[in-house]
């Protein structure tokens, strides 16, 4: 079986909506919701911010650029990538703001804030 980090584009069969949507169904089978405030939905981000830290923790630059190199080491890398993204769309669905939106406004300011400088003629 193939893992979804595997998959040359899964971004054709994903929607982000979806897996909000999803996630949220996830909770409220188990009656998660009253725990998924602001509060404990970033907590818990960071929580797993955290793990995915660890498995870099000690790597130096080169191992860390061939951490997916290693299948038991890549899997547990997109596990922790996977629980930082659903834990931030979680987030962002309590508070109602749309993260791809965010990410656009977001990256905008950047490219005012910090211009491409010309280089040096000379």
């Amino acid at each position: 079986m193939t893992e979804p980090y595997d998959d040359p584009d899964p971004r054709d069969r994903l929607d982000l909506a979806e897996l909000q949507r999803r996630l949220a169904d996830f909770a409220a089978a188990r009656n998660w919701q009253p725990y998924h405030t602001p509060k404990n939905l970033v907590a818990a981000l960071s929580v797993e911010a955290s793990e995915l830290l660890e498995i870099f923790q000690w790597a130096t630059p080169e191992e860390s650029a061939r951490v997916m190199d290693d299948p038991d080491t890549a899997h547990r890398v997109a596990d922790e990538v996977a629980d930082v993204l659903a834990y931030l769309l979680q987030l962002c669905e309590v508070l109602g703001i749309d993260p791809l939106a965010a990410l656009a406004a977001k990256i905008d300011r950047n490219e005012r804030r910090f211009p491409v400088e010309e280089p040096p003629h000379g």
